[in-house]
């Protein structure tokens, strides 16, 4: 097949979460399987065209907007996999210190920035006589390209089905109306069960009502989405689409999430003498963050951005009840929320040698955290797929979750009485329930090792590579385009 991904973001050429992995690990995968697959970004001022090995090969390139024309450049990578990336050169939008915000807010134009991109992304390809089988989408920043598809703005793609996929439905596109003539939403295309809502325009609805197949990425997040809380409101519609919506569960890159190959970290190992490893990359660790350097204190760390969908409240109204009663030490990486960041980055100040903090992202930092932990704590009011607990199972550091979306699908719960599992889960959304089931972690790491070692031996067994899961997006294509 012909396939086109159109993104805001793929890692690693700009990366604020989870939707860049995905957007750069599965078309790799479907490329392995034999596909022609073509990726498409904006040029953001922050990624290094020389480091990139960035050409400009389509100067001066013009696509027609509902109110005027404008003209940008195309640049393109060509990455080992076989896979043509693009980038879309057009400063006016895409030249700023970030994807969509700044320290003032969140670009007042952000609207007009990607309904420009979903064109341009267009008029690239049929430029270049690229007809894709099908165009795979991801949230709202590229939901108006199933719009321009399904009422047949352009000839050229007649036969063209998109894909959208919902990677987190708290973000959903919610502009004023000002941008409807630039977009090119018709008229009679704007009513409450398409784009509009309050007045103004919702793209990620637009894109559910006309997307020719909706997918989200987890089994358990595609059903708390059909309902009011889970769907921010967009359940009617998502319900409406049932037959189309499916979930399918997020892989990881084990060419870069390995810990047998893994590059940033101190000591490789495998399943096979994980034992040894993960002692020396504790260490290491502990070294790192000025902790104690004790094998036999449980290790618990977190990284993520600070923000209320993490759960990170649960963790800071839990963590000195949690330190003043257990034997254990803590490491946190991320930043976010400045109330979260000034919690978190004072406590190795309250408790020196027993909590570690790093407020900012390193990806270094990211890869030893999960080779020398021997949990990983993700406490996430919802959490549609989730990596971070498939790296963890791949490096053997088991994970303390709350049992809600990829979270639930993605781990066994401990069962006390056999010792298997590959991690620990609780249900309810409060400080006591992570608290007790932190507790639960460090008596099992203290009174039963055996248990821990076949969990970590389950987990590391895991397969969370995408060849599954590019196979299930490769059936998916199928059906949407008839074959």
């Amino acid at each position: 097949m012909n396939i086109l991904f159109v993104a805001s973001e793929v890692e690693p050429y700009a990366k604020s979460g989870g939707l860049a992995d995905v957007a750069a690990a599965l078309p790799k995968a479907l490329a392995e399987l034999g596909h022609n697959v073509k990726v498409i970004l904006p040029l953001y001022s922050s990624i290094k065209y020389d480091k990139y090995n960035l050409k400009l090969i389509m100067p001066q390139t013009c696509v027609h907007m509902g109110t005027c024309e404008e003209w940008f450049n195309v640049h393109h990578t060509a990455e080992p996999h076989g896979i043509d990336v693009y980038f879309i050169e057009f400063n006016k939008y895409f030249a700023r210190t970030g994807y969509y915000h700044d320290s003032a807010g969140e670009y007042r134009d952000n609207a007009f920035r990607f309904a420009f991109l979903c064109r341009a992304a267009m008029q690239t390809v049929k430029d270049m006589d690229f007809k894709p089988d099908v165009v795979h989408v991801h949230d709202w920043q590229t939901s108006l390209l199933p719009y321009y598809l399904k009422k047949g703005y352009d000839s050229f793609f007649s036969g063209t089905k998109s894909v959208l996929t919902l990677h987190n439905m708290g973000y959903q596109g919610i502009f004023s109306s000002d941008v409807l003539s630039y977009a090119m939403v018709r008229d009679y295309d704007f009513k409450p069960d398409t784009f509009e809502a309050y007045g103004g325009i919702n793209m990620l609805k637009g894109g559910i009502v006309y997307a020719d197949k909706l997918t989200t990425v987890s089994p358990t997040y595609a059903e708390e989405i059909r309902g009011p809380i889970g769907s921010n409101g967009l359940d009617p519609y998502l319900n409406r689409r049932g037959a189309d919506l499916s979930g399918i569960l997020n892989g990881i890159d084990t060419t870069i999430w390995n810990p047998s190959s893994d590059r940033l970290i101190p000591t490789n190992y495998t399943v096979k003498n994980f034992t040894d490893g993960k002692r020396r990359n504790k260490k290491a660790l502990q070294q790192q963050f000025l902790l104690e350097t004790n094998p036999e204190l449980p290790l618990f760390s977190f990284i993520g951005r600070f923000a209320e969908q993490k759960g990170l409240n649960l963790l800071m109204d839990s963590i000195d009840s949690v330190m003043n009663d257990m034997d254990c030490q803590f490491i946190i990486l991320g930043s976010g929320d400045t109330v979260l960041e000034r919690f978190f980055g004072e406590l190795p100040k309250r408790y020196a040698g027993r909590v570690g903090s790093f407020i900012g992202y390193s990806e270094p930092t990211a890869h030893i955290i999960e080779a020398g932990s021997d949990f990983f704590i993700m406490p996430s009011l919802y959490e549609p797929c989730g990596l971070n607990q498939m790296y963890s199972q791949a490096y053997g550091t088991l994970p303390v979750v709350r049992a809600t979306g990829g979270l639930a699908d993605t781990i066994e719960q401990y069962d006390e009485k056999r010792g298997t599992g590959t991690g620990f889960k609780f249900d309810y959304m409060a400080a006591r329930s992570l608290y007790d089931t932190i507790g639960w972690a460090v008596s099992t790491f203290f009174d039963r090792p055996a248990h821990m070692n076949n969990m970590i031996t389950a987990a590391m067994k895991k397969d969370y590579s995408w060849k599954r899961s590019a196979q299930l997006y490769y059936e998916l294509y199928k059906e949407a385009v008839g074959k």
